[in-house]
């Protein structure tokens, strides 16, 4: 857990319009920076950024946060990579490794550094090569590539040779390339000719990237037969192939603006795709879709589509994506299958029949409901009770690992159909989590209703300069407390979170916190996100009337109780007068603010 003290001191140092301005084209307007919005389409500018604030904020879709939620939103990243991601550019150590011996971490952090200078260097040279390998450029001329494209994606040529590589690195023997994956050390006992030679050798090579867009491992393409017919770099400090998806550092624009992403099972199919027209497509790295795939690409957008090849083996790939996905799937999030005819990749497809038949394919694409049910029952005799009950054995791991949401009732309402039973009974056989059909349905809880008067009054002003926070002392806590119908419980949280967030206090750190912690906060930090800069000096102002006229409308409810109890004995009528005495002091108070202003 990464302590919100260091968040905090993060996002102090770090400058939104610096990250924002890394990914959008943004101009001074006034006090903040606008831009077109990155999560949609727009014509004129709708997005702000705020230095003061340090926030974003787009009046078109809505989308807003800080720097930790735009690198989260905008490059796919997940919250912890997000926050290392900044601390790492701003010379900072997340406390979450803060256990190494500082030695040790700046051994570790030099050899990732050599790592990624080596992976930038190879790819670099396999691009000048391409530049003079003739067949090579016929290769990918004759898959219909254009120059351009091929620039886009950085593909490239390793030579026949092996060490072509001691060309760009005089220092061959550094075990900086053999741990990149670049190179190879010969086993003790083997009688090849060379100690270490390239690992690639006369391919396409296709360089991936993270999500910063940094060379982290390469695929390499035989270009006529041989074996394998992909090569791809191992597991390295900078390459897991469980995590990382081939194309989409490009795609991921594309992927916004097409509203979905297309998962491919080749290099040649992204590249080949994005030359005719569908640059939001990527690809699993020669291994099965893993979740980390899916939860990577459901940042992303909130409709994903697989695309296989109808063979066998484009069936069993699905079948592997599909158990990937149920973990994660919800009612908020889409889930298809293409299956292209059994003779065809999207490559191939798409080149025979055209862009305009591949898009019809897609948009005619399986839901993973249709194709989880005929998964599971194609092969049994659904006329038998044995071909019902073996139905019912196979869905059922499938229907176990999703969370209780709409879609998996309609799930079950699909079995319950198809092996003559009820959606109850699937629901006990399975042991369902948290079943749904049988279960009356409980009105739901309403949400927590929105402060209102002066109670909201503070909190936007709190929200808005939490520096201000220093004002609300225990007396005007208590006042609140007991003026709100559930005792202020916002306010109160709202001013604690404020006064512990650290100094400097912003705004973009105490929004960042409020929203882990309290989802009915949200509506206000957009009210907030979205407002004009106003004066600290005002708010300040603003706040200290607010104060005092709570604390003005507790004494005088007290006061009415009294007066209307018939002030009995001696105490209720020297609280009464000393509640007058306050109160007018109050109000002198106020009168001569108002005449300063």
């Amino acid at each position: 857990m990464i302590p919100q003290s260091f968040i905090a001191d993060l996002l102090a140092r770090v400058d939104i319009v610096d990250v924002v301005g890394r990914y959008v084209q943004l101009k001074k307007g006034g006090a903040n920076y606008m831009g077109l919005c990155p999560f949609h389409n727009e014509k004129s500018p709708s997005f702000t950024v705020s230095p003061t604030k340090q926030f974003y904020h787009c009046f078109g879709c809505g989308a807003h946060g800080t720097s930790i939620g735009f690198l989260m939103e905008y490059a796919g990243q997940g919250f912890v990579e997000a926050v290392k991601d900044l601390a790492q550019s701003h010379g900072m150590v997340v406390p979450e490794t803060d256990h190494l011996v500082p030695a040790v971490r700046e051994e570790m952090q030099a050899k990732s550094l050599a790592l990624s200078e080596a992976m930038t260097q190879a790819c670099d040279y396999y691009r000048r090569q391409l530049r003079t390998a003739a067949p090579a450029v016929a290769y990918l001329q004759g898959r219909g590539l254009s120059g351009e494209i091929a620039a886009k994606f950085g593909l490239g040529y390793a030579p026949d040779g092996w060490d072509s590589l001691r060309q760009v690195f005089p220092h061959y023997d550094d075990s900086a390339l053999v741990e990149a994956g670049l190179v190879i050390d010969k086993e003790e006992g083997e009688g090849a000719r060379h100690k270490r030679y390239d690992r690639f050798r006369d391919r396409i090579m296709f360089p991936i990237k993270n999500t910063k867009g940094q060379v982290i491992g390469f695929g390499g393409r035989v270009m006529g037969s041989g074996d394998p017919k992909y090569l791809n770099s191992p597991e390295t400090p900078l390459f897991q192939k469980g995590y990382e998806l081939y194309g989409l550092f490009e795609a991921r624009q594309a992927i916004r603006d097409a509203g979905y992403v297309l998962v491919t099972e080749g290099y040649m199919d992204v590249v080949a795709l994005a030359q005719m027209g569908f640059p939001q497509s990527v690809a699993t790295l020669g291994t099965a879709c893993t979740p980390t795939h899916v939860q990577k690409l459901l940042r992303q957008t909130d409709q994903v589509i697989f695309s296989f090849d109808g063979d066998a083996a484009g069936r069993r790939a699905a079948r592997r994506a599909l158990d990937a996905c149920m973990p994660l799937v919800n009612d908020s999030k889409t889930i298809k299958f293409l299956f292209l005819p059994a003779e065809h990749d999207p490559d191939s497809f798409i080149r025979e029949f055209g862009a305009d038949a591949f898009q019809q394919a897609v948009q005619d694409a399986m839901p993973l409901s249709q194709f989880l049910l005929n998964l599971v029952s194609q092969e049994n005799d659904l006329s038998t009770p044995e071909g019902r009950a073996r139905t019912q054995f196979e869905a059922k791991p499938s229907l176990q690992a999703m969370l209780p949401s709409g879609l998996r009732l309609q799930i079950v309402r699909g079995l319950a159909q198809l092996t003559q039973t009820t959606p109850m009974e699937i629901e006990v056989m399975f042991e369902l989590a948290q079943p749904v059909a049988r279960i009356k349905v409980a009105p739901p809880r309403s949400k927590r209703s929105a402060p209102l008067g002066l109670e909201r009054q503070m909190m936007r002003i709190i929200l808005a300069y939490p520096q201000l926070a220093e004002l609300m002392d225990a007396a005007a806590l208590a006042a609140a407390a007991e003026m709100a119908p559930d005792g202020a419980q916002m306010l109160t949280q709202l001013v604690d979170v404020a006064q512990s967030v650290g100094q400097p206090a912003q705004f973009a750190a105490l929004a960042e916190h409020l929203r882990s912690q309290n989802a009915d906060f949200d509506e206000l930090i957009l009210e907030i996100s979205g407002q004009t800069e106003t004066d600290e000096q005002l708010m300040r102002l603003e706040l200290i009337g607010a104060i005092r006229k709570l604390k003005t409308q507790k004494m005088e409810a007290e006061q009415r109780q009294l007066a209307n109890s018939g002030l009995k004995n001696a105490d209720d009528m020297s609280r009464y007068y000393e509640l007058k005495k306050q109160l007018d002091e109050l109000r002198r108070q106020n009168l001569e603010e108002i005449a300063l202003r």
